[in-house]
């Protein structure tokens, strides 16, 4: 399916997976952690992205990204399935050194080009078993399956859609696996999932 969307929002979600949990010695959430970014920070594939003149530090994070695919409110996880698009790549960039700064998340991650995704929409695929991985300049930085998840894909649509209404092609963005870190001018990342493909992007 190819990739052209129009959410009305992006929906992300903050330590999603046991091993980056332990990776940075926090303890695993008892509700989902979420931020928004705004649709003005999408790119697509082979697009740019631009590191801002305010960052010294800006990151990579590959996450599974499920596309929805009706309008939704309060759905149980057992119906989840059936307000489900897709899935695709998405790439949160991330300003740390303003995240830090800030002590809140939306500065560090809203900036233009700060949310590629891509390269395509797929719907067949089983999302509690999935190869996650990220490249930069073809060397392995992450590496996962979304199996370490901590809250699923349905737990999360039912979490999120408890709380704000979600209509068709807005993004829920599941949480990156460990060793994410920081991206340069020049680099090439490719951010890769098990059925879905790879996601590049050029970092200027």
């Amino acid at each position: 399916m190819a990739l052209n969307i129009n959410p009305t929002k992006i929906i992300c979600v903050g330590l999603n997976y046991i091993d980056h949990a332990k990776e940075l010695n926090m303890e695993i959430p008892e509700e989902p952690i979420i931020f928004l970014k705004p649709t003005s920070s999408i790119i697509y594939n082979n697009d740019n992205i631009i590191i801002p003149k305010q960052s010294k530090r800006v990151d990579y994070e590959v996450e599974l990204a499920v596309v929805v695919g009706k309008k939704c409110k309060n759905v149980k996880k057992e119906d989840a399935i059936n307000y489900i698009k897709g899935y695709t790549i998405l790439n949160d960039i991330t300003a740390r050194d303003l995240q830090e700064k800030d002590g809140q998340w939306t500065r560090a991650k809203s900036f233009d080009t700060f949310c590629p995704i891509g390269p395509k929409i797929v719907k067949s695929i089983d999302s509690h078993n999935l190869n996650i991985q990220l490249k930069v300049n073809g060397e392995l930085k992450q590496k996962s399956n979304t199996k370490n998840m901590i809250f699923t894909v349905e737990e999360l649509i039912e979490f999120i859609s408890s709380i704000m209404t979600l209509y068709p092609d807005d993004i829920i963005s599941t949480g990156t696996p460990p060793g994410v870190g920081k991206l340069n001018s020049g680099d090439v990342v490719e951010a890769e999932i098990e059925g879905i493909g790879v996601l590049r992007n050029y970092v200027i």
